[in-house]
């Protein structure tokens, strides 16, 4: 695999040639044509799909309308009530609505199917699609039943990830659905684009997963693709399978890009007509020259069975590579455990190996990067005639949908793999985030899935409890249970993939799918269940801001599964501030309770009362700040607005992963009024922080000017934000001392300020 370190013209497709003082020279004599780069950039698959879809009339600021919305159960309660608070009567684009997260995970009394009756008469009320629970994964879905080829997609889910049928989809925080709900743009500047440059056919036995752990180990600590749109293109596309090409596409989230797309060609006809929508096909390819702003060129015959070990998608090995060198990468993945846990649990997984191998106590082949029907019939290939044993080597099978799971049962996949020991269960995405499938203590499990973050499994470190999950392809999964729970590469058996023909019974959707083709009808009553509540009231930006920093976190990446729990505590998914509850819970389990402490400041401000009686504490912060700053002497300005009480986290690079809005409302609803960090993982990520109304300082790296509990003031923060002021100028209140330092504030939209001004999104589009 090769990273570019510049840009790449691509040539008739079939050509590289790297940027440089002779590139467009030799563009030339290769097609005789005359190109500029800005003429080039315009040519690829990217570019078209983003112009048909710009409002704004300038391609570097772009103003995106979507041709159709996707949520889950974990996001549309959220979602549907921000847009009724702003003024929603119907859905104005096709919106669908999945139950695949809160199935089959019994917390919360009648919570889950509380919230699925809510989606069902929303959709009636507002035109919407419902899709019920075991009938498909939100993205399963999406592919059957949603793209098209020049399509965009926009999902509250971050592995909202079509680009393989022709669809740019791109994943966010629910606030952005809402914006599409109101007839507003998802604002952003022109992407760059990053050509995948694919050669090659992959070796018998390594799957997609391979493909894309590879990619994602490559690029993920350099930065190479965030937030910029992946493009794949090359030979190698056509040696690929559609559904191989869907496992790939749906795993680069994981890079952390914005989006992807990838040409097409009669294999993607093909899956059109075979779900019936033969005129949602549409033949995308780049124009004769195209530039992209980077390359990674990628021989698919050289990539081996890949593993990512804990406690990320990025920490990548070969098979081969983690067992010539077992003790020693069990021993790093044991220290990054040390780290990540603050030593709060031990992870001991050279305990594992016995006789020199690695045993694994659990497989899982799930959601919708596993649950495709290849990848399960290829491991049924493997498996059969196989026994996966009485030990502790459990194997789990989710068929992302339920047309999968009805061609898999037709062809005898699910007979061959339930008779080895293995369980095959209905499309859910809860292993994927902890409710579902959740391990022993100090269990290891494979899986082929999306993310293995620090316990996203689900055990919880708070009890003394801990697992880890690895990243590993269907096939070396069903190789590992064949070999009854040693890891074991699917390169290393010898197989006979039978490769049946799919076919796709539409009468399974037709039967349960409700489907209001757009119609709306307003005299429905939306079914509420007792834990869906309102929103609490949020307070506009003040004209000066008193915060406590009340966690502080020095680890390279936080993931949002940190910031936010998921599993069972996404039972309160509903209840912002029940589910606020749980923020922080895994990594710093005091941030709440600090949190409501200062946040008592604020409610006093806004109930008329005294700040500082309700919050003892700040009563020597505000001497200091009436000493340093006269001019606004709090006792003449402490009126609600003038001054505002609450608090921030710092973390280093916040945001990766889930495009769970609920990482940044939860600490809103708590009082949060800014994150700080070095730089913020994703787009999205920030994107949740400023619609929720919370400042997102960027600080240098290095040591920082504040401790963990510290007090900082920020005058004029309201004016700073009205002056589109990028640097702004803040102060350490300690020891009887104001000390001055700088906080970044980086590129906002006109639209962005005014929804701080406003204090969140909801205020901006009541306003």
């Amino acid at each position: 695999m090769k990273l570019y370190d510049s840009g790449v013209y691509l040539v008739n497709g079939n050509e590289l040639v790297p940027d440089g003082a002779n590139a467009i020279e030799e563009v030339v004599k290769k097609t005789g044509a005359a190109v500029t780069k800005e003429q080039a950039a315009e040519n690829t698959i990217a570019y078209g799909i983003l112009k048909n879809h710009n409002t704004s009339g300038n391609m570097d600021k772009l103003q995106i309308k979507f041709d159709k919305l996707t949520s889950h159960d974990i996001t549309f309660v959220g979602i549907i009530q921000t847009a009724r608070a702003s003024g929603l009567e119907k859905f104005p684009i096709p919106y669908v609505l999945t139950n695949c997260h809160n199935s089959l995970c019994a917390v919360g009394g009648t919570i889950n199917e509380d919230d699925h009756m809510f989606g069902l008469t929303c959709a009636k009320k507002y035109g919407g699609v419902y899709v019920p629970p075991h009938q498909a994964v939100i993205h399963q879905f999406a592919r059957e039943m949603l793209a098209a080829g020049g399509a965009m997609i926009l999902g509250s889910d971050s592995h909202t990830r079509y680009g393989a049928l022709g669809t740019m989809a791109v994943g966010e925080g629910g606030p952005e659905l809402v914006k599409q709900l109101l007839n507003k743009t998802y604002d952003i500047d022109m992407p760059g684009v990053i050509g995948v440059y694919l050669t090659g056919t992959p070796m018998k036995g390594v799957g997609p997963q391979d493909i894309a752990l590879a990619i994602i180990g490559e690029v993920f600590d350099k930065g190479y693709v965030k937030n910029k749109v992946m493009e794949f293109v090359g030979p190698g596309v056509a040696n690929l399978s559609v559904d191989f090409r869907i496992g790939v596409d749906v795993m680069t989230t994981e890079t952390t890009c914005l989006s992807s797309i990838w040409k097409t060609d009669d294999k993607v006809k093909e899956f059109y007509a075979i779900h019936g929508r033969p005129q949602d096909y549409k033949e995308l390819n780049p124009g004769s020259v195209a530039y992209y702003d980077g390359m990674i060129e990628i021989d698919l015959s050289k990539i081996k069975p890949m593993i990512a070990m804990p406690f990320h998608p990025s920490n990548t090995y070969t098979i081969e590579e983690l067992n010539a060198n077992l003790m020693d990468i069990l021993d790093d993945c044991e220290k990054r455990a040390e780290v990540s846990f603050d030593g709060a649990v031990k992870l001991d997984l050279k305990s594992k190996v016995r006789d020199g191998k690695l045993y694994v106590d659990q497989g899982i082949i799930a959601g919708c990067a596993g649950g495709g029907f290849e990848n399960i019939c290829d491991a049924a290939d493997i498996l059969k005639g196989a026994s996966i044993g009485p030990d502790e080597f459990t194997l789990s099978v989710y068929p992302a949908s339920t047309p999968i799971y009805m061609e898999l049962v037709k062809n005898g996949a699910v007979a061959s793999l339930m008779e080895t020991g293995a369980i095959v269960k209905t499309a859910f995405c809860g292993p994927c985030f902890g409710a579902g499938d959740i391990p022993a203590n100090n269990a290891f499990s494979i899986r082929h899935s999306t993310r293995n973050f620090p316990n996203r499994e689900g055990s919880k470190v708070q009890k003394g409890q801990v697992a880890s999950v690895a990243l590993m392809d269907a096939r070396s999964i069903a190789a590992t249970a064949a070999n009854k729970g040693f890891l074991t590469a699917a390169t290393d058996v010898d197989v006979n993939f039978s490769k049946p023909k799919y076919f796709f019974d539409k009468n399974i959707y037709a039967n349960r799918v409700f489907d209001s083709k757009g119609v709306a009808d307003p005299s429905v009553e939306i079914q509420f269940g007792p834990n869906i509540k309102d929103w609490p009231a949020m307070s506009a930006l003040p004209e000066n801001m008193v915060l406590k920093v009340v966690s502080e976190i020095h680890d390279p990446v936080t993931t949002t599964d940190e910031l936010i729990p998921s599993g069972e505590t996404s039972s309160f998914r509903s209840n912002p501030l029940g589910l606020a509850e749980f923020a922080l819970s895994r990594k710093d389990p005091q941030y709440v309770g600090r949190a409501k402490e200062i946040q008592k400041a604020q409610k006093a401000l806004e109930a008329g009362n005294c700040p500082l009686e309700a919050v003892e504490e700040l009563k020597p912060v505000m001497d200091v700040i009436d000493k340093v700053f006269p001019e606004t002497k709090f006792e003449d300005n402490h009126s609600n607005g003038e001054i505002g009480f609450g608090s921030t986290i710092f973390a280093v690079k916040p945001g990766d992963g889930s495009a769970r809005e609920q990482a940044a409302s939860c600490q809103k609803v708590l009082g949060g009024w800014a994150n700080i960090a070095n730089e913020y993982a994703t787009k999205r990520y920030r994107s949740n922080l400023i619609n929720w109304g919370m400042l997102p300082f960027i600080i240098p790296e290095g040591e920082l000017p504040f401790k963990n509990l510290d007090y900082l003031y920020i005058p004029n923060i309201r004016k700073a934000v009205e002056d589109k002021q990028s640097e702004i100028t803040a102060y350490v209140i300690k020891d009887g001392k104001a000390e001055e330092f700088k906080l970044g504030l980086g590129a906002m939209t006109d639209d962005e300020r005014e929804i701080i001004l406003k204090g969140c999104l909801i205020n901006y589009y009541r306003g």
